[in-house]
């Protein structure tokens, strides 16, 4: 009798954390009921006798709602928590295991370090895979010489570094990582292995020059006006001679697409459209590994691990992407801008795997070709119909529905060369479905949160999340406060615009699906397209029972009261549901500090106005743009970060709404307090509005030691914070005249 294989892998229900949830929500919400019960009786009430100001309690009732509204859909991520662990060694032999292409994406390499993404490159071509199932692609929206000629200079130092990781089994598979390691092992101790681990260092040091020369003589402008450019990186294209004995290594191929200035191009998800058609005619292996540019392969067996997921005859037809998480080598042991993303992570992507899976990241995802093709791919199609979907390429339809079997030798013809420039072309996409129903999709600049939406889960895909105890990738993370709320700007501003549009999560029911997406599924989704919605509250709760302190008028229950209970608790109730999670998850109270600081920074920061520019967006007053993070590292910025100091070298539009808020809540603080004290004592009324108003100053103490105290750099400077002062004047001056003769 046979007996059944061992599974490829395990999931495991976290039954402690779902207990600890569950019971968690129960209590929370019947807290937030009382609360509502509470406002809407209090409303009513002052409505007939006119006693206290009715626009205040109006305002704080509403914001309590949006925050209840936001808890309620965060809920449906702590749910079911799953954790998950593969077993590569359990996989097929490598002659069976499918074909993986490798997406790579990068655009200005004034603020992505040639040699970072040269690295990412290396690190991609050197992962533990079949050397003839891998085909390493680099997009290169920036049309530039130098990543050109620095992918020359990759693919040379590859065919050193590649065989020397797989002779030693190297776990570090990026070379700049691994030569700033201490120690590399057990195999330290072999002779062998030390003289052939310093020729391959001595190597990439030249290596490292030769792209510093290169950025160095040719220009790195980026050209927003270029023709398409494909161009596979071998033996051929080499002016020099090389070794006499072959290496095998997996295939590289440079591909910048067509810009016009005059044409939409649809950013990231416009350029992994093109790689997949290009790709399509090279190799169309059945798998896609798509990387950011800052991203390194960190587990060699990555590719194996998610395999485990993919071959798994029970969820492979089901199963869209295997999301690994993106974990990050540049953080600091504070991590003051909360840079890791823990809760992300840790906590929703890890809950949202209990429900159909996870959200689809934009980058360390292992994701099925077929998946991004539509349901096209999953009928009886005629030709005609494939050509009004996929466009008129004969070659790139007929590759749709059959993989290559790559050849090194042959593959790069002169035909295949007009086909792929073709498909690279600005105006192939044109009177087609791409970016509509077909590849990623275009209608907000989070491309990846609405693909997988609309595309995957919304067509009744799943997927899942594999987060292995060595990181299976590692990338470089924003170390400054400008570029951190530059990018928060730009993802809030992507996911307002599906929550305001048609596609909002709540509402919207994708045709023609075969599985509905779960209520709590949708509530996932939701919860990610409102959450910049944070600013409201933020901004209510930062501003009006300030003035009102100020002014010595209560808008919260008084100590004696039974209510006063209710908003302790529900305080109370949030805070250390967060602290616990973040010691579940291996932090601390200093994580916890930071991880709130940078969410109220945020909210009234780049929430706002990513919230403002998708209501014009969506109102036609501007067209999409998009700002690559900046992941060039200034030496001063970075050494106060390590310090643990906050840089406040950033747009006064950035800066100057925080500065403002936390000195107008030190106003109203000592105001308030002093009004207590020598006039009327009334702690028993006001004592809510004073612990609101220390809490934010409390937690907003970099920006009172930038303002005050420090004298670097990096201080707040000296015109930020006078416009700062002059707007909580002119705001406490005004509102308080208003309540006088309201």
């Amino acid at each position: 009798m046979e007996t059944n294989p061992l599974p490829l892998h395990l999931s495991h229900v976290q039954k402690t954390s779902l207990i600890i949830n569950r019971t968690h929500s129960l209590l929370h919400s019947t807290a937030l009921a009382t609360l509502i019960y509470y406002r809407s009786s209090t409303i009513f009430q002052t409505l007939k006798t006119r006693d206290k100001p009715i626009f205040p309690l109006l305002f704080l009732s509403i914001s309590e709602l949006i925050l209840s509204f936001i808890w309620v859909l965060c809920q449906a991520y702590r749910w079911r928590p799953v954790s998950r662990t593969a077993f590569p060694d359990r996989l097929p032999e490598d002659e069976e295991l499918p074909a993986i292409d490798v997406f790579i994406c990068t655009t200005d390499p004034n603020k992505e370090p040639t040699v970072d993404v040269m690295n990412t490159v290396v690190s991609a071509m050197a992962m533990d895979y079949p050397v003839d199932k891998l085909c390493v692609y680099l997009s290169d929206d920036g049309g530039s010489d130098v990543t050109l000629n620095a992918m020359k200079e990759a693919w040379r130092f590859a065919k050193c570094w590649v065989p020397f990781c797989r002779r030693f089994g190297v776990e570090t598979r990026c070379p700049e990582a691994y030569f700033l390691e201490e120690n590399h092992g057990k195999t330290d101790w072999r002779s062998d292995f030390l003289a052939e681990k310093e020729k391959v260092k001595e190597k990439y040091e030249e290596f490292k020059k030769r792209v510093m020369r290169i950025r160095e003589k040719v220009s790195f402008m980026i050209n927003q006006d270029h023709p398409p450019l494909v161009e596979v990186i071998n033996e051929k294209g080499m002016k020099e001679e090389v070794d006499a004995d072959k290496v095998e290594i997996p295939l590289l191929v440079y591909v910048s697409r067509e810009k016009r200035p005059s044409l939409p191009h649809h950013f990231k998800a416009g350029a992994l459209n093109v790689l997949l058609r290009v790709s399509a005619m090279i190799s169309n292996s059945p798998y896609i590994l798509v990387l950011d540019c800052d991203f390194y392969c960190n587990d060699p067996s990555s590719a194996r691990q998610a395999m485990c997921f993919h071959l798994d005859p029970k969820m492979s037809p089901s199963l869209a992407f295997v999301q690994f998480p993106q974990k990050f080598h540049n953080i600091s042991k504070t991590d003051i801008y909360d840079s890791q993303l823990r809760s992300a992570f840790t906590i929703l992507w890890q809950g949202m795997d209990g429900l159909d899976g996870p959200c689809l990241s934009g980058t360390c995802v292992y994701i099925k070709r077929k998946a991004l093709y539509g349901s096209l791919m999953k009928e009886d199609v005629d030709i005609i119909k494939l050509k009004e979907s996929f466009g008129s390429s004969n070659d790139f339809i007929k590759s749709l529905g059959r993989h290559y079997k790559l050849n090194h030798g042959d593959i790069w013809s002169k035909m295949l060369i007009k086909e792929t420039l073709i498909l690279a072309s600005c105006a192939y996409e044109n009177q087609t479905k791409w970016g509509k129903e077909v590849g990623f999709l275009y209608f907000s600049v989070a491309e990846d949160y609405f693909t997988d939406f609309i595309n995957l889960h919304g067509k009744g895909w799943i997927s899942v999340y594999c987060d292995p105890a060595r990181p299976g990738f590692l990338g470089s993370s924003t170390t400054n406060l400008s570029d951190l709320l530059v990018q928060g700007t730009r993802w809030s501003s992507g996911l307002v615009e599906v929550a305001i549009s048609r596609f909002c999560p709540l509402i919207y029911g994708p045709k023609q699906k075969k599985k509905k997406i779960s209520v709590l599924e949708r509530m996932c989704y939701a919860e990610l397209a409102f959450f910049p919605f944070y600013f409201i509250p933020l901004w209510c709760f930062a501003t009006i029972p300030q003035l009102y302190l100020l002014n010595g008028i209560p808008l919260y229950p008084e100590v004696s009261s039974s209510y006063f209970i209710v908003f302790s608790f529900i305080f109370v109730s949030s805070q250390s549901k967060h602290i616990q999670e973040i010691f579940s998850t291996g932090g601390s109270i200093q994580t916890w500090r930071n991880e709130q600081r940078m969410w109220m920074i945020k909210s009234v920061t780049c929430h706002l106005y990513g919230s403002l520019d998708a209501f014009i967006k969506r109102m036609g007053m501007r067209e999409a743009s998009f700002l690559p993070t900046n992941k060039a590292v200034d030496d001063e910025q970075l050494k106060r970060y390590q310090m643990g100091k906050f840089d406040f070298q950033a747009s006064n539009m950035l800066i100057v709404p925080a500065v403002a808020l936390v000195i107008l809540n030190l106003v109203s603080l000592f105001g308030g307090v002093t009004r207590m004290v020598v006039i009327n004592g009334s702690f028993n009324e006001m004592l809510v509005q004073v612990g609101l108003s220390f809490f934010i100053v409390s937690m907003s103490f970099p920006i009172v030691e930038g303002t005050v105290v420090r004298k670097d750099k990096g201080r707040v400077p000296i015109s930020v914070s006078i416009l700062s002062a002059v707007i909580s004047m002119i705001y406490l001056l005004l509102g308080s005249l208003i309540i006088m003769y309201w």
